[in-house]
């Protein structure tokens, strides 16, 4: 049974064997595997398509760490070698900020410095301030609230601003309770809103928006089906749907995680700043 996953690595055993699949491992902080595929055919039997796919994988990340400066430091590495070298570049938060397990999109968003407007607003003033790279973010909600898609509605902010890269934050779901909070996914193939849990929307993809496209996110969902064979070794009863499942901390762990997916973004985006620089940012 194929049960719903966002996660690359979690997909990895359908295509053992396969010469145009690699896998790395590397990770100080987290443990770190990237998986890049070569061609679209040889990433089928994953149900995803050609690049670079990148888990992060720790204790739960609900949980306060002293190595909270260690992970964001890392987590920015990883992402500043998936986007170019300059150039503006749209955050977009992706998810329904009114629904905890959803929100972590739009959480992530909240603690982006937005640095756009600054060269025009501050001319002849603070020359750190204007030195920063050029960043927008967005929150649009979702499709139920808005009546947009947030594929729409990212592109049409792309062809206003037309920027070199967009980061997409979304919660993601799993199919390894192991992996449930404590996993961060990086690839830059994009982000297809509500797939894990079969709610498909409109991809944002370099084939949508025509610029590359960086998908971040954390699994915050589980499926009961999954669950149940975990635990008891069978396939469960058919159900006529399939219910998702999230942590009891759930709060904390979007809080916890939209700050360090934040703080991590933050120093890809404007490596002249600190970790405590960006920390006092992320509320």
């Amino acid at each position: 049974m194929q049960y719903r996953t966002d996660l690359a690595v979690e997909r990895l055993a359908a295509a053992q064997n396969s010469p145009w699949i690699e896998e790395h491992r590397r990770g100080k902080a987290f443990s770190v595997t990237e998986i890049r595929i070569a061609d679209e055919e040889s990433g089928r039997p994953l149900g995803k398509g050609k690049g670079r796919y990148i888990t992060l994988e720790s204790e739960a990340l609900s949980r306060f760490s002293d190595e909270n400066e260690a992970r964001a430091l890392e987590l920015a590495e990883e992402l500043r070698a998936l986007l170019p070298a300059e150039g503006c570049v749209l955050v977009a938060g992706l998810g329904n900020p009114d629904i905890t397990p959803d929100a972590l999109g739009p959480r992530t968003a909240a603690g982006v410095l937005a640095t756009r407007h600054l060269r025009q607003e501050l001319a002849g003033e603070e020359d750190f301030l204007r030195s920063l790279r050029q960043v927008s973010v967005l929150s649009g909600g979702v499709l139920g609230q808005t009546g947009i898609e947030s594929a729409e509605l990212i592109l049409a902010i792309v062809r206003q601003i037309e920027p070199v890269a967009v980061i997409a934050v979304d919660a993601l779901a799993c199919s390894s309770l192991e992996r449930l909070g404590t996993t961060i996914q990086i690839a830059d193939t994009g982000i297809a809103p509500g797939s894990g849990v079969a709610n498909h929307r409109r991809a944002l993809d370099a084939a949508t928006l025509g610029i590359p496209v960086i998908g971040i996110g954390v699994p915050t969902v589980i499926g009961m089906r999954t669950i149940a064979e975990d635990l008891t070794g069978k396939r469960p009863l058919p159900l006529r749907e399939d219910m998702m499942v999230t942590p009891r901390d759930v709060d904390r762990l979007i809080t916890q995680a939209a700050r360090l997916l934040a703080c991590g973004i933050n120093l890809a985006l404007q490596p002249q700043m600190s970790y405590a620089d960006v920390a006092g940012i992320v509320t």
